[in-house]
């Protein structure tokens, strides 16, 4: 009778270390499983920077999780798709329903300028990508996003001197939606920044 007691009792508490460990690691996932989408207001050179420079350990590049190999040629390659480029997700604002940059993007942008310009980001390339709210035609959201990424990389080459070559732009349309609870939301009107590393 007693080896029964301990053995439930062992196996309940195995269960609730078992449950707690989960938890735990659930948590990590969420606090990193989105990045935070940063206010033209905040945005600040020192922050792009950080969140889109490498970071080089010795051996390996390190960006937030994702590790770029500097191993010798002929060492294994990482899967394709276990990669997770650094990124910067920012509310970037346009005059409604078109691709012109309100005074206030185009401050924030000449902030994000001067970081590309920086001795950790001059070496790198970077897609722009814009994004969109699922209001109105996929189509219709899709265009509108491409145009609004364009026109970010179009203000950072001409008025900023970022050569052409280092940017991309790329729309997303409503495809990437990060709150999905309230699809208007603004963060889903986003334009992200994603460091180039292959």
């Amino acid at each position: 009778m007693s080896d029964s007691i301990i053995s439930f009792v062992d196996g309940r508490t195995a269960r609730r270390a078992v449950t707690m460990a989960l938890c735990a690691i659930a948590c990590v996932h969420l606090a990193h499983a989105a990045d935070p989408v940063v206010k033209e207001q905040d945005i600040d050179e020192q922050s792009v920077t950080k969140a889109l420079a490498p970071e080089d350990n010795g051996d390996n590049i390190v960006t937030r999780g994702f590790v770029l190999s500097n191993k010798q040629p002929g060492a294994p390659a990482k899967p394709a798709g276990s990669a997770k480029h650094p990124s910067l997700q920012m509310l970037i604002t346009f005059t409604t329903n078109s691709s012109t940059l309100t005074d206030s993007a185009q401050a924030a942008l000449d902030k994000v300028a001067h970081a590309l310009q920086s001795e950790q980001l001059a070496a790198f390339r970077f897609r722009v990508e814009g994004h969109a709210d699922p209001r109105g035609s996929a189509d219709a959201n899709m265009k509108l996003s491409e145009d609004r990424a364009a026109a970010v990389v179009d203000y950072l080459t001409h008025k900023d001197g970022i050569a052409p070559e280092r940017l991309s732009s790329v729309g997303k349309g409503s495809t990437e939606p990060l709150n999905r609870r309230n699809p208007i939301a603004p963060e889903n009107r986003r334009v992200t920044i994603v460091t180039v590393t292959d």
